[in-house]
C-alpha cells in the first residue's frame, strides 16, 4: 500500500464507510463522540492498551468547561479543583472572566480520557486499542488504512475520510507527508512527578540558575526545572530521573533524589503548525496539527476546541448532508486560531525560558498585566473566549463568537443554553418579545432543517449577554452563525442563507444521507436535557 496526498473529495460518501479517527488521546475521543452525535460511524485507531496513566495535561479553560456543559459531561466530573489564577510567562494573571466556568480547572489528562471513552463509546463509537498505523492511501471516495495488532497480524480499514489525532509524533502526518512549519525546539524543560519528597512549592520561581516550578497533590510532587543556557538535548525517550533530580539540586539546592519517580518526559518550546488542516480525505486535529511548548494547559485545549469544531461538519460530509466548502471551513477557522494562540505560547516560552537578558521585558510586561484591558485581553485568550470566527469580524454583535451560557425563561420554567446544544445539532433561537409559545415564525424559517437543527424558544433575563437578541442561530459548536434583525420587517432576515451555507438545503438527502439522519435522531432521542422546551 502506498501513502499519498489525494485530491479534494469529488461525489458524495456513503456513511456505510465511517470516519476513521487515528489516536484515542482526548482529542480523538471527543471527535469520536461529536462524529457520533452527528449520525456518522466512527472507529478510532490507537496503539496504546488504554487510556494514559501518565499526568500529563491537567489542566481545562473554560471554554473548553463549557464544551464539557454542552454535552452533559460535567456531572461525571464532579467539581474539579479551580484556580482563578493562571499566569503569562511566569507572571500571575487573573483567568477570571464573564464565563460559567472562569479560572482553570484541574483534571488529569487520565480522568479526561476515560471520561471521553465512555462517553464516545456509549454512542456507539467503535473505539480499537493496540493498533499501530503503518499505511494508509486514499481516493476519489475514501480511504484505506493498514493496522498492525499487537500480535503482528495485519488489520484493514477503509473509511470515508480519516483524521490524524496521534500527537505531536504523528504517524499519520509522516505517511500523509504534512510538514509543520515554525520554530524547531531549542530550549527544553524537565519534568518529573515524584512521590515521597517533601519540598516547598514553587511557582514559576526565577533562580540564578533557571527556572524552578513544584507543586504537591495528594501526596505526589510535580517538579519542572529549565537550566538557563541550556539547549535541547537529543533523546530517544524520557529523560532518566538522575538527570532530573541533579538539574533539580544545580538550579534549588534541593535534593529530591530519594523520592519514587512516577513519570518523566521533557518537553521543547518548538512551535510549529501545518500549512494545512486538510489533505483531501485526510485531516489533522490536536497536536498531530500544532506543536507548542505545554504553556498553562494550552495545547490541550486547543486540540480539544479543534476536535469540536470538526466533528459536526465532518459528520455532515460523511451523511453527505454538508454544504458545498463546509468541511474547509475547519482549516480557515482553526488554523487562524491555532496561529493566534502560538504565537502567544512563543512570546510566553521566551518570557519563562530567557535568561537574565529577559528581565526587563518580564518588568515592563508585568506593568503591563497590572492594566484592566491588557489583563482582560490576555486572559481570553488563554480561557478560549475569545474565539470569533471571521464572519464576525467587525461586527458589534454576538456574530461569530460563542453563545454566552444564560439562562432563559420558557414559559414552564428556565432552561440553560448549554443543555440546548447536547443534542449536537444546531439551535434556532427565537428570543424575540411576547409570550414564549405565540410566535410561529421561527418555526416557518427553520421548518426545512428540523433533522439538523432544533429550534428552542425563551426569554433571556434582562442585562443578561442575550437581552438584545431577538434571534439567534447557533452552530452545533456553540458558535452563533445568524443574528436576527432588531425590527419585525427585518427579524428573520438573511435565516435560510445562513442556514443552508452551514446545514445544507432545506430538506437535502444524498445517498446514504437517511440512515445518518436516522443514526443522529436515535442518538438525540436518548439525550435527556431535562427541560421542557419546544423541539420542532
Amino acid at each position: 500500500m502506498t501513502t499519498g496526498n489525494g485530491t479534494q473529495p469529488g461525489a458524495a460518501t456513503v456513511p456505510a464507510d465511517p470516519v476513521i479517527v487515528v489516536g484515542a488521546g482526548p482529542v480523538g475521543l471527543l471527535l469520536a463522540g461529536e462524529l457520533r452525535l452527528g449520525g456518522a460511524g466512527v472507529v478510532v485507531v490507537d496503539d496504546r492498551p488504554g487510556p494514559t496513566t501518565e499526568s500529563r495535561a491537567s489542566t481545562l479553560h473554560a471554554r473548553t468547561m463549557e464544551i464539557l456543559d454542552s454535552r452533559g459531561l460535567l456531572a461525571e466530573l464532579g467539581l474539579p479543583a479551580n484556580e482563578p489564577r493562571g499566569h503569562y510567562g511566569g507572571l500571575p494573571l487573573d483567568l477570571t472572566l464573564p464565563s460559567s466556568h472562569p479560572g482553570q480547572w484541574k483534571v488529569s489528562q487520565t480522568r479526561t480520557e476515560e471520561l471521553l471513552q465512555r462517553w464516545a463509546r456509549a454512542l456507539g463509537a467503535d473505539v480499537r486499542r493496540g493498533l499501530r498505523v503503518r499505511a494508509l492511501a486514499q481516493d476519489a471516495t475514501g480511504v484505506s488504512v493498514e493496522a498492525e495488532a499487537a500480535d503482528g497480524s495485519v488489520v484493514r480499514l477503509r473509511g470515508c475520510l480519516l483524521v490524524g489525532c496521534d500527537g505531536e509524533l504523528s504517524t499519520v502526518r509522516e505517511l500523509v507527508g504534512a510538514e509543520l512549519a515554525g520554530r524547531e525546539a531549542g530550549r527544553e524543560m524537565l519534568r518529573a512527578d515524584v512521590r515521597g519528597v517533601r519540598i516547598e512549592n514553587r511557582r514559576f520561581q526565577r533562580l540564578p540558575g533557571g527556572l524552578a516550578v513544584a507543586a504537591t497533590r495528594e501526596g505526589v510532587t510535580r517538579v519542572m526545572v529549565h537550566e538557563f543556557g541550556s539547549t535541547v538535548r537529543p533523546r530517544s525517550g524520557p529523560p532518566g530521573f538522575e538527570e532530573v533530580a541533579a538539574a533539580w539540586k544545580r538550579v534549588t539546592g534541593d535534593d529530591i533524589s530519594g523520592g519514587t519517580p512516577l513519570w518523566l518526559n521533557s518537553f521543547g518550546d518548538a512551535n510549529r503548525q501545518l500549512t494545512r488542516y486538510r489533505y483531501g480525505r485526510v485531516l489533522f486535529a490536536g497536536d498531530a496539527a500544532h506543536q507548542q511548548m505545554p504553556v498553562g494547559g494550552q495545547a490541550l485545549n486547543l486540540g480539544l476546541q479543534d476536535a469540536f469544531n470538526l466533528g459536526w461538519k465532518l459528520a455532515l460530509e460523511a451523511g453527505g448532508r454538508a454544504p458545498e466548502g463546509l468541511l474547509d471551513s475547519y482549516h480557515r477557522e482553526r488554523h487562524e486560531t491555532g496561529r493566534r494562540v502560538l504565537a502567544n505560547i512563543r512570546a510566553q516560552s521566551d518570557l519563562l525560558l530567557g535568561g537574565p537578558e529577559a528581565e526587563p521585558l518580564r518588568a515592563l510586561c508585568a506593568e503591563l498585566l497590572a492594566l484592566a484591558p491588557v489583563r482582560e485581553n490576555l486572559a481570553a485568550a488563554i480561557s478560549g473566549l475569545d474565539i470569533r470566527y471571521a464572519d464576525g469580524a467587525g461586527e458589534p454583535s454576538l456574530l461569530g463568537r460563542r453563545l454566552p451560557p444564560s439562562v432563559l425563561d420558557t414559559g414552564a420554567g428556565e432552561v440553560w443554553t448549554p443543555a440546548l446544544l447536547r443534542s449536537g445539532r444546531g439551535l434556532f433561537l427565537d428570543l424575540g418579545p411576547g409570550p414564549v409559545t405565540a410566535n410561529a415564525g421561527a418555526a416557518a424559517v427553520v421548518a426545512g432543517w428540523t433533522d439538523r437543527v432544533v429550534l428552542a424558544r425563551g426569554r433571556p433575563r434582562p442585562g443578561g449577554a442575550l437581552s438584545s437578541a431577538t434571534a439567534l442561530l447557533v452552530r452545533p459548536d456553540g458558535h452563533v452563525a445568524w443574528v436576527g434583525g432588531r425590527t419585525p420587517a427585518d427579524r428573520w432576515a438573511g435565516a435560510h442563507d445562513a442556514l443552508r451555507r452551514w446545514f445544507g438545503p432545506a430538506g437535502r438527502r444524498k445517498a446514504g444521507a437517511a440512515r445518518g439522519q436516522e443514526i443522529s435522531a436515535a442518538i438525540g432521542a436518548r439525550i435527556d436535557t431535562g427541560i421542557d422546551i419546544s423541539l420542532t
